[in-house]
């Protein structure tokens, strides 16, 4: 056998053994991903709130308790979060937001919210529907230009090209 044999069977080997660690840290990491949404499930509770602002902050300019930056990996303290101000009942509080309902929180408004602890889970308008004063979506400058362009083709009458 050459070398390029060799080599190649060795490179072969690594990348096998390398996909094999990663399914079951992936296994493991979805098992843990699991347990933490059944803790978040069993803790969860609705309060009435009125947002006060909204940003991405590092977690250590947050405002949040000692007690979970403490708790927190130290290569998360760096990582920017979605902090959520709000006044619920007669006291201002710091609150994580999930990612995936960010954007969807008003700020300025009283909503009803699902929260776990000091994690937002889900929020409801109170009164009415909660995108209503949401703020308009920024589009990127190449969506605009193809706007542009397909309001130019319209006008002379070629189909707009997608």
């Amino acid at each position: 056998m050459n070398t390029f044999a060799i080599v190649s069977l060795i490179i072969l080997a690594v990348l096998i053994i390398g996909i094999i660690v990663l399914y079951f840290l992936g296994k493991k990491a979805q098992k843990k991903q699991e347990e933490q949404q059944e803790q978040l499930d069993a803790m969860k509770q609705t309060v009435s709130m009125l947002v006060i602002d909204k940003k991405r902050m590092k977690l250590r300019d947050a405002g949040l308790p000692q007690m979970v930056l403490d708790q927190t990996p130290k290569y998360l303290r760096g990582s920017k979060l979605p902090i959520v101000k709000a006044k619920v009942g007669p006291q201002i509080m710091s609150f994580i937001a999930d990612e995936k309902i960010f954007d969807e929180i008003p700020v300025k408004r009283e909503v009803k919210a699902t929260i776990s602890g000091l994690y937002i889970t889900s929020v409801k308008g109170l009164h009415g529907n909660v995108n209503k004063n949401a703020e308009p979506v920024k589009k990127s400058w190449r969506a605009k230009f193809q706007d542009k362009i397909d309001k130019l083709q319209e006008k002379a009458g070629a189909k707009p090209i997608k």
